[in-house]
């Protein structure tokens, strides 16, 4: 990689992968955005921005040959929650937006990281250590546009010799960019109450595991995954990364090792109980450690402290 455009830039993984990358690469690294959702600050001030409007092709082309961009990372889409309240843009967005990215990407040799999730799986799938080739059968319209990626980005890969590849993220938990309406961020709002000093309306129950990963490891493996050496890729789109599988009981309890005056309480949401129910307790990622050296470094100790440390001091700023 040497230059980059990032779509969704300013969003929940693309706000930090951009600053991650352009820690990394000394070409351009360019942050794309929609109108009303401009980059601000660091992200802003550090490097080059373009309006790239995934559902206009024109924008995305434009910006590829500006830029003499090598590799897309594709991160435009919403989350599970909200996905589910409009269907019709989830699926323009996910499904109708890469294809407009792959369809560039092919006329200008771009390689193309657009990450999956373990939304693509189902009632079907086995929920412990599910495998990295399984059936999908996802009830949500966020699994349907995850799933319906990995197939086409992989048609684009064996059709066209486009260098696509992707991971299944787990929920994702940072200090960074609050959460924005995902079925996983409840481990996300958690640390925030912790923080502040307020007992924390969990919308997940008790039992319910879901696997997480620390965003540090996530932003890892999006880079990672794109530098692997492709002739050692069995797969492609897209590969089972995993790090931690708790339910809220286990994440409370770690959390008041550290704040022991923490509380908590049940005020379950329904959609977002039967979308995680859907999901995967855990993840078999052992593809991922043999073909591209996959290693998460964070467990969720290390997790909890990081994250009480960092938001304590982002909050008191």
């Amino acid at each position: 990689m040497k230059n980059v455009l990032i779509i969704g830039s300013t969003g929940q993984i693309g706000s930090e992968l951009t600053m991650k990358l352009r820690g990394i690469y000394n070409g351009n690294i360019v942050a794309g955005y929609i109108p009303g959702a401009e980059p601000k600050g660091e992200l802003k001030e550090s490097g080059p921005a373009a309006i790239v409007d995934i559902t206009n092709p024109q924008q995305i082309a434009e910006a590829v040959s500006q830029y003499n961009i090598d590799t897309i990372y594709n991160l435009a889409a919403l989350l599970s929650a909200v996905a589910e309240m409009k269907p019709q843009l989830a699926w323009k967005i996910g499904v109708d937006g890469l294809f407009n990215v792959l369809e560039v990407a092919r006329e200008k040799h771009c390689a193309v990281f657009t990450p999956s999730s373990i939304g693509s799986f189902g009632d079907s799938t086995p929920k412990d250590k599910t495998p990295q080739d399984t059936i999908r059968e996802p009830r949500t319209i966020y699994g349907v546009t995850k799933v319906s990626g990995e197939l086409l980005s992989n048609y684009y890969h064996i059709r066209f010799g486009v260098d696509t590849r992707s991971v299944r993220f787990p929920g994702l938990i940072s200090y960074v960019t609050p959460p924005g309406g995902g079925t996983t961020d409840y481990a996300v709002d958690i640390y925030y109450s912790a923080v502040k000093g307020e007992a924390f309306e969990c919308p997940i129950a008790a039992g319910t595991f879901m696997d997480m990963m620390y965003m540090p490891d996530g932003l890892r493996a999006a880079i990672e995954i794109m530098e692997a050496n492709p002739d050692k890729l069995v797969h492609r789109n897209s590969f089972n990364i995993a790090s931690m599988s708790f339910d809220p009981e286990i994440i409370y309890h770690n959390i008041q090792k550290y704040v022991p005056g923490f509380q908590m309480k049940y005020k379950v949401d329904p959609l977002r109980q039967a979308i995680a129910d859907s999901w995967p307790n855990s993840l078999d990622d052992t593809c991922a450690r043999e073909e591209w050296g996959w290693r998460p470094e964070f467990d969720l100790d290390a997790m909890t402290q990081d994250m009480l440390s960092k938001l304590g001091i982002r909050l008191k700023a």
